[in-house]
């Protein structure tokens, strides 16, 4: 980067017109309109009269001034004026000229001392490059191996199937970062270890199997260099290992479908012998079975094996033939009869991510299939419109936008309940108006229809009431559920624990739900919208996060906990690094603070793991 200049960018866009030359009556008019004689002198009759009377001189004298013009024969026969005189005149001219012109405005000179604003997020990223640096270092000191790292009592436990989690969750943002070393060793770790543990597991949860291990095996392929990806120079394995492994997990993973008498997967596989079951209620969430499409479609893209996208995407198109509310979908499905089950309407838990990967995957195989998936996009935009009419609200009284819910269905009373994990919608909303794209490049192009235009805008909003969501607390820091005060719901209290906060009475916390868990779904919205708008502030509102995250999450001896009480301080911590802490809420908020160039938005599409994928034929 060239070294910074002595003025902001704001003055690159400096009007130049102030530097042409300006006619000598121009110069007396402007003077005069812009002076503060305007304002003082000219407030009663006598000032008046005399503003009147210098104008009238100095327009005598403008006109003695040009009066040079006229020929030499003129003033030879008339004897009107000498060499001399004209000299004289002409030099008043030039002394009263430079008396009344205003010298140019040069751009503000900044202090040496104001540091260049990409050197700030440079600096910036550093800071989140070393936490990740040292969530790593506590889990590999204490849990190398194990799913996920106990910070505080500084051992690892398995709760998600015993695959080793948080390396294989970690590793694609590690390469991202640059960190060789500990793509090193993550690496060395799935060889000598993941294929065993797949081959030799228990039950696992198929959907967050395939968000986390086989989301984040496939982004590492891509990243290696595989499919002609980014050719990393990275220290790590061959992407062809990264691929074969993915292939073997995905073929245990298909009985899900397989075993199913719908279109609709079980929810959970045994690895070790390729069975698979429902869970003991017989229904699967709906966000789930909707929730494996990006990494299916993409490992048949590279394996050139049609069945892993054929049964993931059989599952949306089976969704399309539901019927729904205004877009809208209950959380629960049964794969026994395909039907939704219940009235529930959220986009929180269990309902989330069916609205992210309907436009995710609509523009993930758009280029390749044509028109054959157009109705994803027709569902999303119904879906939307959905959520605007029956869902969307603001609290008193300070009027944020949030999103609701419908417990009992359209019908019944509206909750002003909204969890952490809806603050996704933001980002959605936002890469579903521009399509990736920059909003200054869709708007130059004529991209955007007046529908994105307003999800664009309730992207903003719904963005702003997820930071106060942070801002509000005593920590800075997120509960995991919120409410917010309407006309018909409050309860005192229960406030955050921040008085000094504009929206203390806006938000509502209730005991249950003041713990945080390090989730990543604000910083990624701030991330999509920053790529999106350029707007400098959600790097602050993440930059501000990222400093409660290391003032009260982090571990000395290393990793970071999720917390009990985000309301109290000091806050009691809970004891947990969860996977995801390293998979997406660092990745995104490395992204935030870096150069838009890397993994640009209409080039690569995030799983809701922040595991990227690459667009065919858009890199």
């Amino acid at each position: 980067m060239s070294n910074s200049l002595p003025y902001s960018m704001k003055d690159v866009h400096y009007d130049n017109a102030k530097f042409r030359h300006r006619s000598f009556f121009k110069v007396i008019t402007q003077t005069l309109v812009t002076s503060n004689m305007k304002r003082e002198c000219l407030s009663c009759s006598t000032g008046k009269f005399l503003g009147l009377l210098m104008i009238f001189g100095l327009a005598c004298l403008m006109l003695t001034h040009t009066s040079r013009t006229h020929s030499v024969s003129d003033r030879l026969a008339k004897g009107i004026r000498t060499n001399e005189e004209h000299k004289v005149v002409t030099d008043v001219g030039i002394r009263f000229k430079k008396l009344w012109r205003r010298a140019p405005r040069l751009p503000p000179r900044l202090s040496p001392d104001e540091p260049n604003v990409e050197e700030k997020w440079k600096a910036r990223q550093k800071n989140v490059k070393e936490a990740f640096t040292h969530a790593w270092s506590g889990y590999k000191q204490f849990a190398m191996g194990y799913d996920e790292l106990m910070p505080v009592s500084q051992h690892g436990v398995d709760g998600l199937g015993g695959l080793g989690a948080t390396v294989v969750d970690a590793l694609d943002t590690a390469m991202i970062m640059g960190l060789d070393e500990v793509v090193s060793e993550a690496g060395s770790w799935i060889e000598s270890h993941l294929l065993e543990r797949i081959s030799q597991k228990g039950q696992v949860n198929l959907f967050e199997t395939t968000i986390r291990v086989l989301g984040g095996l496939l982004s590492a392929y891509h990243l290696s260099g595989g499919d002609h990806g980014m050719n990393s120079a990275h220290k790590g394995l061959k992407p062809a290992i990264y691929l074969d492994i993915a292939k073997d997990l995905a073929d245990r993973l298909l009985s899900a479908f397989t075993s199913s008498p719908t279109a609709i997967p079980f929810s959970d596989v045994v690895l070790r012998d390729s069975s698979a079951h429902p869970t003991p209620d017989g229904l699967s969430s709906t966000s789930e079975v909707s929730t494996l499409q990006l990494e299916f479609n993409y490992l048949s893209l590279i394996s050139g094996d049609p069945k892993y996208s054929t049964e993931g995407m059989n599952v949306l198109a089976h969704l399309e033939t539901l019927p729904k509310v205004e877009g809208l979908v209950p959380i629960y499905i049964s794969p026994h009869s395909g039907e939704f089950s219940g009235e529930n309407i959220r986009l929180g838990s269990r309902g989330d991510s069916y609205y992210e990967y309907l436009i995710k995957v609509w523009l993930q195989q758009r280029a390749n299939q044509g028109d054959n998936f157009t109705y994803l996009h027709d569902m999303y935009e119904e879906a939307m419109r959905g959520v605007r009419h029956l869902l969307v609200r603001k609290s008193i009284p300070n009027e944020l936008v949030f999103v609701g819910e419908l417990p009992y269905g359209s019908k019944g009373a509206f909750s002003p309940k909204m969890d952490h994990l809806v603050c996704f919608l933001p980002g959605t909303l936002a890469l579903g108006a521009t399509k990736g794209l920059t909003k200054e490049k869709a708007m130059k192009d004529n991209l955007l229809t007046f529908e994105d235009l307003e999800n664009l805008k309730l992207a903003e909003d719904l963005a702003k009431t997820c930071f106060e969501m942070y801002s509000v607390t005593s920590t800075g820091l997120a509960p995991e559920i919120a409410y917010f005060r309407t006309k018909e719901y409050f309860e005192g209290g229960l406030d955050g624990g921040n008085k000094s906060s504009e929206y203390v009475n806006d938000i509502i916390i209730k005991h249950a739900d003041r713990h945080n868990l390090l989730r990543p779904e604000t910083v990624e919205s701030l991330f999509v919208l920053y790529r999106i708008t350029q707007d400098q502030k959600y790097r602050e509102w993440g930059w501000q996060i990222f400093q409660s995250f290391e003032k009260y999450t982090k571990v000395v001896s290393g990793g970071y906990t999720s917390l009990d009480d985000v309301t109290t301080l000091p806050p009691q911590r809970r004891d947990k690094m969860e996977t995801f802490f390293l998979g997406e809420t660092l990745k995104y908020l490395y992204l935030l603070f870096g150069d838009s160039s890397v993994i640009p938005l209409d080039k690569f599409v995030f799983n809701t793991e922040a595991h990227p994928f690459p667009i065919k034929d858009a890199i």
